[in-house]
């Protein structure tokens, strides 16, 4: 019995190992990144290693009011709060980025809590099993 309770043990410390790890081992941070893209086109984001010194971003392109585009990827803090104008297919539109520093932070938004609640979940399930 006590075996089979340190084998879940590590089980629980092997799943934490493996989530905090690539956040430990490398000094450059991890982003999605997707290029700029129409917002009803859709696009698998690829997963990034930021150069040195540079953050996550989500952009928006807007033309007038309407939020017509989307970006993901590394940029320079000081970039962050800048509006940028862009030409695309013959329409200028204004990107607006919002970044942020920890790895994985613009994936979509959806995923966050689905994740946090997968790990919470499958940790009280080992942990519960413990007892």
């Amino acid at each position: 019995m006590a075996r089979q309770n340190m084998l879940q043990l590590l089980h629980v410390a092997a799943l934490c190992l493996l989530l905090f790890l690539p956040s430990l081992c490398c000094e450059n941070l991890v982003c999605h990144f997707s290029p700029i893209l129409e917002k009803d086109k859709m696009v698998e984001p690829t997963v990034t290693e930021c150069p040195p010194k540079q953050v996550c971003f989500e952009g928006v392109g807007r033309y007038g009011n309407y939020s017509a585009l989307s970006a993901r990827g590394c940029m320079l803090q000081d970039q962050c709060s800048k509006k940028v104008y862009i030409r695309l297919k013959g329409t200028v539109y204004i990107m607006s980025y919002s970044c942020c520093d920890w790895p994985h932070c613009n994936s979509c938004v959806a995923v966050r809590p689905l994740l946090a609640t997968v790990t919470l979940a499958a940790v009280a399930a080992l942990t519960s099993r413990l007892s």
